[in-house]
């Protein structure tokens, strides 16, 4: 039976894990009041932030699906790992040694971490040989292309040997099965068994947000290499084409400082970009920009609908002039109301992509490209307006007609306005006859299974009710909001399970003696009573959801992970619960004075000690109020 990672080290290593950096690799968090920040959930779709990540005691929680967890369980949730391979990474990562109980790891039960451990080593492996003579063809490759040794290293370019063994010797030198190396994509199967898939290529290293190899893309250098021009890596279990961005890992902190991210067409214009200086780039890997894209990107922009458009994130698009550009944009054009974000083309002069540009014109050039963006729709536009024949009635009315829906999905109402009468002036037709087709046409064709940012944007004209793509969650939380008596007890529930250190033993206790009239929360409160001995473990809320009942654990998480809005936290932790407090001795005062009119007369003895119940209650409610 194989051994199992040491619980001391599991919880060491999660000592020394930022949650903020584990969750910052693929969503952009912002500050969302005391110890708390938020930011675009990465398990589902949304508009407005509602994922909370905690970072004094290492969870997150999301507001709208449910996800809850630490920075282990995010890992496992994002990488598909089991939980051994995911401490396993950390410390490899954090140079942690582990100890198991029988002294060997465990066995693997999905392999991810061996494939992704291959991938690394195939691409350590690709650099080295790019400097041997064999790679003189990539060498001059690059060099052709304004990419010196330097700029080959800073994006991890290497070549494959025009060999069919010399990756699978090497790696199966290091350890490595031919499985795994199947498993990676790294070798191919044939009718004489296994060879390296990559041969006398220039080798670009994919990889994922968090920046793991999980693939490569191949570029032909040969004549003679009668594959295709761009071999990529298949789809593996590390590796998903339409959920992968080049260049992503290198660009996603400046897309989230700027909320700015410019999508290209290949590696070398990924490249060039940045190298100019426009370092939030990317390009997609064998595959059209799609809905996963889409998705990843949204996350790292923080993308989230507003109706005030001058703090809207912006996605700018480079497509070629040509036919096959032009088609791309109509691709995109079709998703692009999944993005909260602006949206805009930029169109390279005289054909020219971002690194041909660079070559012939200069890094200024790359940069100018980019700031002369235009928007998506005036692109859409002028292209419906071309296709259109305006020397006739039939024609002009056509054109109007399409560019209607267009017209339509143009937030800013002024813009809007000022786009419908440059349309206007182009089809030679009165301002209001377009403002009446924009009225009369449908909203822009919605993508199937929406569930973007854009399929209602506010403020834009004709925008549809939002269709949730989830369920309702944590209702029991939102209901509590209807009633003041009942939001009082959730948040004194909520500062007992966060702060219940800096509100001290004595009120945390006569907080969680407090009558609760809500249910739920009176379970919860009973949780946090049995557990307050261990007032000061980081862990608390953690060991008061391991005493409720299973069905009330979501509910002590979500408490739990709940912002506090306040900035000084002691004030306001010690007044909400005070607040519970005092309410429940006025609770108990009524019931004294309910019980002394009913015994006035009867027994002067039992009289006496409820009044000095009441003048005690007086007394503590006095003292909590001076506090």
């Amino acid at each position: 039976m194989a051994g199992r990672i040491r619980r001391s080290d599991i919880d060491e290593l999660r000592s020394r894990i930022s949650i903020v950096d584990v969750v910052g690799d693929h969503v952009t968090l912002k500050s969302a009041g005391v110890g708390s920040m938020k930011g675009l959930c990465p398990f589902h779709d949304e508009r407005s932030p509602s994922f909370h990540v905690r970072p004094a005691v290492g969870r997150y929680h999301c507001f709208g699906c449910g996800e809850d967890g630490d920075a282990f369980q995010f890992v496992m949730a994002m990488d598909h790992t089991s939980f051994q391979e995911t401490v396993e990474r950390f410390a490899s990562q954090l140079g942690y040694t582990l100890h198991y109980e029988d002294g060997k790891p465990q066995e693997e039960t999905s392999g991810r971490l061996r494939l992704l451990e291959a991938s690394r080593a195939a691409e350590t492996y690709f650099q080295e040989q790019l400097t041997t003579p064999a790679a003189a063809l990539g060498q001059r490759f690059l060099g052709e292309r304004g990419f010196d040794l330097a700029a080959a290293e800073r994006f991890g370019v290497g070549f494959a040997p025009q060999s069919f063994e010399a990756l699978k010797q090497h790696l199966r030198g290091r350890g490595f099965t031919e499985a795994e190396l199947l498993g990676a994509g790294l070798l191919s199967e044939g009718q004489r068994g296994s060879y390296d898939r990559f041969r006398g290529r220039l080798m670009w290293p994919i990889r994922d947000v968090a920046g793991a190899t999980v693939g490569f893309g191949a570029r032909r250098l040969s004549d003679d290499d009668k594959g295709p021009k761009y071999l990529n890596s298949p789809e593996t279990p590390i590796f998903r084409k339409s959920q992968v961005l080049y260049g992503l890992d290198l660009a996603k902190r400046d897309i989230a400082r700027g909320h700015e991210a410019v999508v290209v067409e290949g590696y070398t214009d990924v490249m060039a970009c940045h190298l100019a200086g426009v370092t939030t780039a990317v390009a997609t890997c064998g595959t059209a920009f799609g809905i996963d894209h889409i998705k990843v990107l949204r996350r790292v922009l923080g993308d989230v609908s507003t109706t005030d458009t001058r703090s809207l994130g912006r996605v700018i698009f480079t497509f070629d002039p040509d036919e096959a550009g032009q088609q791309a944009a109509v691709r995109t054009f079709a998703e692009e109301q999944r993005f909260a974000a602006q949206t805009f083309v930029a169109v390279p002069p005289e054909g020219l992509d971002p690194c041909d540009l660079r070559l012939e014109r200069g890094d200024d050039a790359v940069r100018r490209l980019i700031q002369q963006r235009r928007p998506l729709f005036e692109f859409m536009l002028r292209r419906i307006v071309a296709e259109h024949d305006l020397e006739t009635v039939e024609g002009r009315v056509a054109a109007m007609r399409r560019a209607a829906p267009v017209l339509q999905s143009i937030r800013d109402r002024a813009l809007a306005d000022g786009y419908v009468r440059t349309v206007a002036g182009w089809l030679g037709v009165s301002p209001d006859d377009v403002r009446q087709a924009v009225r009369q046409a449908g909203p822009l064709p919605r993508p199937e299974s929406q569930g973007g940012a854009g399929a209602t944007r506010q403020g834009q004209p004709g925008a549809q009710p939002p269709v949730p793509t989830h369920p309702p969650a944590d209702v029991a939380l939102r209901q509590l909001e209807r009633d003041p008596a009942s939001r009082l007890e959730r948040d004194a529930m909520a500062a007992l399970l966060q702060q219940p250190a800096v509100i001290g033993r004595d009120l945390a206790v006569r907080g969680a003696t407090a009558y609760v009239a809500n249910p739920s929360l009176a379970v919860v409160r009973d949780g946090i009573l049995t557990s307050l001995d261990a007032i000061e473990a980081s862990d608390f809320s953690e060991r008061v959801a391991a005493a409720v009942p299973t069905e009330l654990v979501p509910l002590v998480r979500t408490l739990a992970m709940s912002p506090i809005p306040a900035k000084d936290v002691t004030r306001y932790v010690r007044g909400v619960v005070g607040g519970l407090i005092d309410r429940d001795i006025l609770r108990q005062k009524a019931d004294l004075m309910s019980r002394l009119q009913r015994m006035i007369g009867a027994d002067p003895e039992a009289t006496k000690r409820l009044r000095e119940q009441l003048v005690e209650l007086d007394r503590e409610r006095n003292a909590l109020r001076a506090e």
